[in-house]
């Protein structure tokens, strides 16, 4: 169903509808969910009046309302995390990690994201300070691969800041945002505050391009966010872009090899590879040898993890998101021409009939520049390189037109503080994946990967206006004329 100025409903008039299929199964239908580009008009109608109720409320109301918000994700957690794992097959572990993360942003935003939109002064000018005011109805067009946690991050800075939402959810997983809807209206959401629209791609390019839409708040790919910009082009309203990565993890000479390996195992195939922030590419400094026995390595882990439905305990990997999913990762590993240590299969655990594949890793000796190599496969493989010096490795970690995350494993901190000087990404960690980020730090990426407005903590900076306000005197003094001025009195 959609959301729109307070009431749950199903287009009068749809132009079609999604049939919501479990990708673990193939079989169970999670609902059917009709759509209708003509629900766009009146969802931003809505939200315009709802803008305008939470412009009247104060900073403390909007605070004490995210507040209430995390309270109901929290209450509602497993509902969440169960709605997540049929959607998109992610085990359900994991999605208790997503929606245990939903409950936590409302904490932040409220805590801490609110202060960097705090009005501050002018040092050394008297009557100078910063405003901020929020944009207005602002559409939040949501991913796949983490379908509640992603949006929540936008939309509860959005609200707090006193806009309001139009949210288009991916349609692969209606059914979490249906569910997480519910929850901002048992939190008190006002009426048309937050509204939701389900459908395709036609239904976000008609609400990212409304004329009564002030900012677009996306996380999803580098071709989707090439059309947002051009849909949007010649319009004033704000863009905050997060597209994805090509992202490398670097294992220095003297890094702990197990540490490492066990770090780019779990960066590459958690949520069977399906985060912005996975490790596509492993660059191992030495001879190559050392890259061989990284990837002999990685690969015997890689055989040894547990791939099953979302729902049975012990599940490292679920599948794949939808068949789309599974279809577009074959043909993007298609493409090497790379080694193969590791090949990646269809899988059908016990008998299901779901969208699951087994991990691959693939050694590249000489790369040259294949598509598989330069873009985003969003899936479970990882291609590993050699680099005969560290200067060679970052420079390897750069060639690529994308620069969200990446991981360098060392012991030495000089060694990494010089590798994250010159890393081109928005995410650089040391000993660590390159998944996972705080909810108290910004987030996102460079080139491709982003647009230079970071989500995470920094999120209220793109939901508000910075204004600058000076303040005078009440009475005019006749002594501070500006020269060439002469005072008559009527």
């Amino acid at each position: 169903m959609d959301l729109i100025g307070g009431t749950f409903a199903n287009p009068r008039h749809a132009d079609g509808a999604i049939e919501d299929i479990s990708p673990a199964d193939l079989q169970h239908v999670i609902g059917n969910f009709p759509w209708a580009l003509s629900q766009v008009d009146d969802a931003v109608a809505a939200a315009r009046e709802g803008a305008r109720a939470m412009s009247r409320m104060s900073p403390s109301e909007r605070a004490d309302l995210v507040r209430r918000i995390g309270g109901v994700l929290k209450a509602r957690e497993d509902e969440l995390a169960r709605a997540i794992a049929v959607d998109i097959g992610k085990p359900l572990w994991e999605a208790r990690t997503e929606a245990q993360a939903c409950a936590a942003k409302a904490t932040i935003t409220a805590d801490d994201g609110l202060r960097l939109v705090a009005p501050f002064p002018a040092p050394g000018q008297p009557g100078a300070e910063c405003r901020f005011r929020p944009l207005g109805v602002l559409a939040v067009l949501g991913p796949f691969n983490f379908p509640v946690h992603l949006p929540n991050g936008h939309v509860l800075p959005a609200l707090a800041c006193g806009n309001s939402v139009v949210f288009k959810p991916s349609e692969v997983a209606p059914h979490a945002a249906e569910v997480y809807a519910r929850c901002l209206v048992e939190a008190g959401v006002p009426a048309g505050a937050f509204n939701l629209v389900q459908g395709p791609g036609p239904v976000g390019a008609k609400l990212a391009a409304h004329p009564g839409v002030d900012g677009v708040l996306f996380t999803g790919s580098w071709s989707v966010g090439l059309a947002i910009e051009r849909a949007t082009h010649g319009q004033t309203k704000i863009l905050a872009l997060e597209m994805g990565g090509k992202n490398a993890a670097l294992v220095l000479r003297d890094a702990d090899l197990d540490k490492a390996a066990y770090d780019v195992l779990f960066s590459a195939f958690v949520s069977a590879g399906q985060r912005c922030t996975a490790a596509s590419r492993l660059i191992v400094e030495g001879p190559p040898e050392r890259a061989d026995a990284m990837a002999r390595r990685i690969a015997k882990l890689a055989e040894g993890l547990t791939i099953g439905h979302p729902l049975d305990a012990g599940v490292f990997m679920g599948p794949l998101a939808s068949e789309t999913a599974l279809a577009r990762f074959e043909t993007g590993i298609s493409l090497t021409r790379a080694e193969t240590v590791l090949a990646s299969r269809r899988l059908s655990p016990r008998g299901l009939r779901g969208c699951y594949v087994s991990p691959s890793v693939h050694r590249v000796r000489r790369p040259d520049g294949t598509a598989y190599e330069r873009e985003e496969l969003f899936g479970p493989d990882l291609a590993v390189f050699d680099a005969p010096d560290e200067d060679a490795a970052v420079a390897f970690a750069n060639a690529t037109e994308y620069g969200l995350a990446a991981s360098v494993h060392t012991r030495s901190r000089e060694a990494f503080e010089r590798c994250l000087s010159r890393i081109e990404c928005g995410v650089v960690n040391w000993n660590a994946p390159t998944v996972g980020a705080s909810g108290r730090l910004p987030f996102g990426g460079l080139k491709r990967s982003g647009n230079h407005r970071p989500a995470g903590l920094h999120s209220t900076l793109y939901c508000t206006a910075p204004v600058a306000v000076m303040s005078g005197e009440a009475a005019l003094d006749r002594g501070r004329l500006a020269p060439g001025v002469a005072w008559v009195d009527e």
